[in-house]
């Protein structure tokens, strides 16, 4: 279809979106903001932006040009944050390296990405020699270290990173370039086959945090975003730009905290003597805080913590509530840049009792603005939007990943019809309220009907007695799969409560909610530790894979 393109005049300036364009108007309008790392490292914007000119240089000094890859190995830090943008924004790749992934996992995804250079903090260094001989792509190492003494490096090092830095000119020319260049890669997690790379451009990144600031800054009060809150990440860095609120955080002039590696008793200490208020993370790091001993101390009120990467539990949003924490969802996935959806309340839902809210908080919540979101069946027709009827979530935003790295089959299925699959189930309401209600893969199938493993642990988890919940599907001769819930008890309960007697609370509320009409084939068995996978999500594939082999 023919349309009329503007014209523009030879002076006018056409806006890439870059990403040091987010850096703008906080450096106009708050250079003087802290941005500090576990407390004892503290500096302004105004630093931030000459560091981040010193390590453009520095990277410069040792051959790194636009295209090629940088790879960083490190806890949250204020030099991660100097790599979210001095790497892009000089024109090169920045690689977020899963610290936690396994030994030959991080080998195939610095060679599937042909790392150039690799930062790395000497806390990784036993895993680097057990990787070093067989990188086949990078040419410079340079150390990461918090100590005076770090231990002996199993490669020759090119520099250190503070060194490096203080001998490199602040004043680097970040040039303009096409804003679909490629900013950055990742790995993902997942529990089948080698991890797969995504990857974003410079332009997505920029409407990811647009979207996000629009989404959270129009909140009329719960939840939302401004100029005045105190961030810090409590997820990783490395997994999908920490869900790029530092982003968010830097463009809107925020305070920022750093905690480094995630150590309960210090990220608690953190919120409490920072002063933190907004932060987020997945339900497991979320429980692991409020049962800690120190969190009996802390004052939580005006904490507003977004839950991703696993569904929420309404029993988690009651008991952050009764400690005056402002917890609701979040919805993406590492394909996804990630942010999709935000469970933000209404003025009027705040007069709702804290387990109303509470259902509220633990849905999926509603698209951000420019997210085209579906959920359809198998011909990829759409579902009523009534709360009840589910299918599969579909997906269009400007921020998606647009394929897999060097796995164009995969990627071709990811985008089957035009829309990204998300490979999540659930439904709509009449609100505009996503709830997940399974994985397509964790879907138990009982006598030809889909039982949700996420409904079975809401209720499982309203027992007193469990700590930790995680319901998958075994096979059964005569149902075809059955509900097998694995239950950590908290310590106090544990020789206190039979398998039975929870199988019986659980078998109740299913008949009297008529959540499933299999749910009462249910089974309870418990366990010392849930399988999680190397951010902290519930590894259900894992546990059905040793259900199967014993």
């Amino acid at each position: 279809m023919p349309v009329k393109l503007i014209q523009a005049t030879p002076s006018a300036y056409t806006y890439p979106l870059l990403i040091k364009s987010l850096l703008h108007a906080s450096l106009a309008t708050a250079p003087d903001q802290e941005i500090s790392y576990q407390g004892r490292i503290r500096y302004s914007y105004r630093t931030l932006r000459e560091r981040i000119g010193r390590l453009a240089s520095g990277l410069a000094a040792l051959g790194v040009d636009a295209g090629q890859t940088v790879a960083v190995m490190d806890w949250d830090s204020h030099r991660y944050l100097e790599c979210f943008f001095g790497v892009p924004m000089m024109g090169a790749i920045l690689q977020t390296v899963n610290v936690r992934l396994s030994a030959e996992q991080i080998l195939y995804t610095l060679n599937h990405a042909q790392a150039d250079v690799l930062l790395i903090n000497s806390e990784f260094f036993p895993l680097l020699a057990q990787i070093a001989d067989r990188l086949t792509t990078v040419r410079h190492f340079v150390l990461i270290s918090d100590e005076s003494h770090p231990h002996e490096a199993p490669v020759a090092l090119a520099t250190e990173y503070e060194a490096m830095l203080a001998a490199a000119a602040p004043d680097y020319d970040f040039p303009d370039f096409d804003e679909n260049a490629q900013a950055t890669t990742f790995y993902t997690t997942g529990t089948t086959g080698d991890p797969k790379g995504v990857y974003f451009s410079h332009r997505q990144l920029v409407l990811h945090t647009l979207s996000l600031a629009s989404s959270l800054g129009t909140a009329p009060g719960q939840g939302r975003m401004h100029r005045e809150d105190v961030y810090m990440p409590i997820t990783p860095m490395f997994h999908v730009h920490a869900w790029g609120f530092p982003y968010l955080a830097t463009m809107l002039g925020l305070r920022q905290v750093y905690p480094g590696k995630y150590l309960p008793e210090s990220l608690l200490r953190l919120i409490r003597d920072e002063k933190v208020t907004y932060s987020h993370c997945v339900p497991t790091i979320m429980h692991m805080l409020l049962t800690h001993p120190l969190a009996a101390e802390i004052d939580f009120k005006g904490w507003k913590v977004i839950i991703g990467g696993s569904v929420m539990p309404q029993v988690q949003a009651l008991a952050a509530m009764k400690r005056g924490i402002d917890l609701f969802t979040g919805y993406g996935m590492s394909e996804t840049c990630p942010v999709l959806t935000l469970a933000n309340l209404n003025t009027a839902d705040l007069d709702l009792s804290p387990e109303d809210q509470a259902v509220l908080r633990a849905k999926t919540g509603r698209p951000m603005p420019l997210v085209d979101l579906r959920i359809v069946d198998a011909e990829m027709d759409d579902v009523a939007h009534d709360g009840i009827a589910t299918g599969e979530v579909v997906v269009r935003t400007p921020w998606l990943t647009q394929g897999y790295l060097k796995a164009p089959e995969a990627a071709e299925a990811l985008w089957e019809g035009g829309y990204l699959h998300t490979a999540d189930i659930g439904h709509i309401d009449a609100r505009g309220f996503l709830k997940i209600t399974d994985r397509i893969k964790d879907v138990i199938k009982t006598a030809g009907e889909w039982t949700s493993s996420l409904a079975l642990e809401d209720v499982l988890a309203k027992h007193e007695a469990v700590h930790e919940v995680a319901v998958i599907g075994i096979p059964d001769p005569k149902w075809g799969e059955r509900p097998l819930a694995l239950v950590v008890l908290k310590p106090d309960f544990d020789g206190k409560v039979t398998e039975h007697a929870i199988r019986n609370f659980a078998a109740h509320l299913i008949e009297t909610t008529g959540i499933s009409r299999h749910g009462v084939l249910l089974q309870v068995q418990f366990v010392k530790a849930l399988s999680k996978t190397s951010v902290g999500k519930v590894n259900k594939r894992a546990m059905r894979e040793a259900r199967v082999s014993v």
